[in-house]
């Protein structure tokens, strides 16, 4: 299995498992034009897409990808937040898909366990997302914290957005206003929270950890990969446009 890293910032995010015969492709906040580089132009190969929430960065381009025939799946209230904002055409419309917290469905191979996470949409959701090739991996991005704890994981995708005193800096020297400030606060998971997160997990079984959606101006990612590596002893990557990652359930 392959993870492909098409975008992972404020600017856009999309990524892609890939094995060659079937692709997962979360989010859709990136052009499909890139999508369909990808996965070499084959979208037949596309299985369908998982939408963490309806923010545009995450979201912008779900019209292309339900014109392609490919499911789209998210919760209600991200389904509702899109349509009210989105025109979908009718014959569209049945590529949206509701899916609920804690219910486990199937996309081809792949098993999908969404669950719910804490940020300024509708109804945000994160997903454990099971494949025989890369096992378990959690995918958790715009939350300021996540609530649960998982067994059995393989691979990690968690937001580290910022460094706090970075992020406080940038507040003193006018570069960040009050209201970006408390909404980050209240919206993105810190490099304190991220490495939290991570040591309340059983991290045993783990081969990669993946750092997503970096701020460009109140992060360090050299500092946070170090950082987390040290804490954790696993390899970790930093999310990186246009990167890929072999991404099985074990280093071999």
């Amino acid at each position: 299995m392959e993870l492909k890293i098409i975008g992972s910032s404020s600017a856009g995010n999309c990524y892609v498992f890939d094995n060659g015969k079937e692709a997962l492709v979360v989010e859709c906040g990136i052009s499909f034009t890139k999508v369909k580089e990808m996965v070499n132009f084959d979208i037949s190969r596309i299985v369908g897409c998982l939408v963490s929430h309806e923010h545009g960065d995450h979201a912008k381009y779900i019209n292309d990808i339900v014109r392609a025939r490919i499911m789209c799946y998210m919760s209600a209230g991200t389904k509702e937040a899109i349509l009210n904002k989105t025109r979908i055409e009718s014959y569209s419309l049945p590529m949206l898909t509701s899916i609920n917290v804690f219910e486990p469905f199937n996309i081809g191979s792949f098993k999908i366990k969404p669950f719910d996470v804490q940020h300024d949409a509708a109804e945000p959701f994160g997903f454990l997302i099971y494949h025989p090739e890369m096992g378990t991996v959690l995918f958790a991005t715009d939350t300021y914290y996540v609530k649960y704890k998982f067994s059995g994981l393989n691979n990690i995708l968690i937001e580290c957005n910022y460094c706090e005193k970075i992020l406080l800096e940038n507040v003193k020297q006018g570069v960040v206003n009050g209201l970006l400030l408390k909404r980050t606060l209240q919206s993105h998971m810190s490099y304190d929270t991220c490495l939290e997160t991570l040591l309340a997990n059983d991290l045993s079984e783990v081969n990669n950890i993946v750092l997503i959606h970096l701020s460009d101006g109140n992060s360090n990612a050299l500092d946070f990969k170090q950082g987390i590596q040290r804490a954790t002893g696993k390899t970790v990557h930093i999310a990186n446009k246009n990167m890929t990652l072999e991404f099985n359930k074990t280093p071999f």
